[in-house]
């Protein structure tokens, strides 16, 4: 939504939920009983610390309650395992520490929000409201409070109620799209359709690309206007984002004369809803924390709430963390629309994971299901290209292209990775046409003049024009290390020393830990003269772990103390063109 963008001012004062950096993955793997009872408690609490500051959540919650078991009335072990057992989705057991971080902070907002969440659950509504209730303070806080309030009022069959207390929030511009929202949300599931079809078409009117607003207004839609007025909702999302798994779905229904239930169906749904959505927003605009939490609360109430797992997977990605991104995914129902997204991105999340066979397994299987399936095709492209599979990849960009009737702008990617694909796999007329038409399709692509201005200037044809798309690259990327890189190598390759020198001392400042871009630098000073500091950098470079074969032929270097002539042109580009090209 449009509004969530306000979101990024309210999110340092919602972090402040949280006193510490909240940990959240799967650590190799859990300790067991065994393990903790032979820790001190000092050892199981520096050993949280630790699993914390790699947002390990599994590992923190396990050695906190065991330093807990140790200090039972420990206030900061009390709430550090409170927050790690939460952010790590054990709800039930967050609620149970919950109960005790009250009785010695009675004012924890957190510890208040889970308990009220609890209860929702429960549908003990007025226990849920009284713990909300002492939840507030700040923007988020005051709004989630507020809509899950309303929510526990509409559970109690006092709709009214439910939106008056929603009109009376005030705060930020942002606010709106929420509150109107859960109000035509609750009026709709209370059977108010006129009320409810006002608050969601201002919702829809604030934001017609949002997903949600665009499913709630339309599925109220189709129950009160009728199947035309409907599909135009729909069909109108589907030009701007064309062919989303849901909405695909809805259309169907709807073009099969049904009436789609309203978006929430129960206050558990309802605020499971307003969970997802603040979560969401939150972890898009830097609040990765509280993200955490409001998502694992949403799940909580609504186990099978597709878009929440979705959202959380993509969250665990953000924070490099594809173990628990695969988890989340592999639960997501067979029967859901988003199951194919799911198991795509499932298996990229594989292959990081270095369970690549697994991950091509799957993807083979998503393209022989749908030949035409341009997603699968490319993730799969992606997997080999990563993988150094550079003919494979190449025949799998193939059946990608043949797939596009009318190649659009940004199809430009992947003519540009199949280039990259018969470039290394040694069919330069191929990759050269396909380079070409990534720049026909966008012009002044920064990385496509960058690998095509290179490889004619290391293979000395079109020189000057070359060098021009280097440029021209570098003046849209002056601050990418690697773009650079390859402008400086590039008047190396033409004996153009100093000014190679020039580029690749500011390479190396941008990308200080790149054993090429080093490696470069030392080759550069060598020619000038400066020998010393050329072997200093082929010492760094060599420290730097670089590819096998490149440590080969930087170790030679150190060895004669020369940096020999006849090195074959192109030999250590090919790490930068392979860097930049994804």
């Amino acid at each position: 939504m449009k509004s969530s963008i306000r979101l990024r001012a309210a999110v340092a004062p919602a972090a402040a939920f949280f006193f510490i950096a909240l940990p959240f993955s799967l650590g190799a793997q859990t300790p067991s009983q065994q393990d903790l009872a032979r820790v001190s408690p000092a050892g199981n609490y520096l050993a949280a610390r630790h699993a914390g500051t790699q947002r390990d959540a599994l590992e923190a919650s396990a050695y906190y309650r065991a330093a807990l078991r140790a200090d039972p009335k420990n206030p900061v072990l009390l709430e550090r395992a409170f927050l790690s057992v939460l952010v790590d989705g054990e709800i039930d057991e967050a609620a149970r520490l919950a109960e005790r971080v009250i009785q010695a902070d009675r004012t924890n907002r957190v510890a208040r929000l889970v308990l009220g969440v609890r209860a929702l659950k429960l549908k003990q509504y007025a226990v849920a409201r009284q713990q909300i209730a002492q939840s507030v303070r700040g923007p988020i806080a005051d709004l989630t409070a507020t809509l899950i309030t309303a929510w526990t009022l509409q559970g109690t069959n006092d709709a009214r109620s439910a939106v008056d207390s929603i009109d009376r929030l005030t705060g930020p511009d942002w606010y709106a799209v929420f509150k109107d929202l859960h109000a035509g949300l609750i009026l709709d599931l209370s059977g108010n359709k006129k009320d409810a079809g006002k608050r969601l078409e201002r919702v829809y009117k604030l934001d017609a690309n949002a997903l949600r607003a665009v499913e709630a207004y339309g599925r109220w839609a189709s129950r009160n206007l009728g199947k035309d007025d409907a599909l135009k909702i729909f069909g109108d999302f589907d030009k701007v984002l064309p062919a989303h798994p849901l909405v695909m779905q809805e259309i169907k229904q709807i073009k099969e004369g049904e009436k789609l239930a309203p978006l929430a169906d129960s206050p558990q749904t309802g605020a499971a809803e307003v969970l997802f959505g603040l979560g969401t927003s939150l972890g898009r605009q830097g609040g990765e924390d509280l993200a955490l939490a409001y998502l694992q609360l949403a799940i909580y109430l609504a186990p099978q709430h597709p878009l929440a797992m979705m959202s959380l997977a993509d969250l665990y990605e953000q924070l490099k963390k594809p173990q628990l991104a695969v988890r989340l995914y592999q639960h997501l129902p067979a029967d859901n629309p988003l199951k194919r997204n799911a198991d795509i991105q499932l298996a990229t999340d594989l292959d990081a994971l270095d369970r690549t066979d697994e991950a091509k397994k799957l993807l083979e299987k998503l393209v022989a299901d749908r030949p035409n399936d341009l997603e699968a095709i490319t993730a799969l492209g992606n997997i080999l290209r990563a993988r150094k599979q550079f003919a494979e990849c190449g025949d799998v960009y193939t059946k990608a292209v043949n797939t596009l009737k009318d190649p659009q702008r940004v199809n430009w990617v992947l003519f540009y990775f199949r280039g990259i694909c018969f470039e290394r796999s040694k069919q330069w007329d191929k990759a050269e046409a396909d380079f070409k038409k990534a720049l026909d399709l966008f012009p002044d692509q920064p990385h496509v003049l960058n690998y095509l201005g290179y490889s004619w200037v290391d293979q000395g044809t079109n020189l000057d024009e070359g060098m021009k798309m280097i440029r021209r690259a570098v003046e849209q990327r002056p601050d990418d290390g690697y773009i650079v890189d390859s402008l400086g190598w590039a008047y190396f390759r033409t004996a153009n020393y100093d000014e190679a020198v020039k580029q690749l001392e500011r390479a190396v400042e941008l990308k200080p830990e790149d054993p090429t871009i080093n490696d470069h630098l030392g080759d550069a000073y060598y020619r000038i003269g400066r020998t010393l500091e050329g072997q200093f950098q082929w010492r760094h470079a060599r420290d730097l772990k670089p590819e096998p074969e490149d440590l080969k032929k930087i170790e030679e270097k150190l060895k004669t103390g020369v940096l020999l002539d006849e090195t074959p042109p192109g030999d250590t580009a090919n790490t930068v063109k392979k860097r930049d090209g994804g």
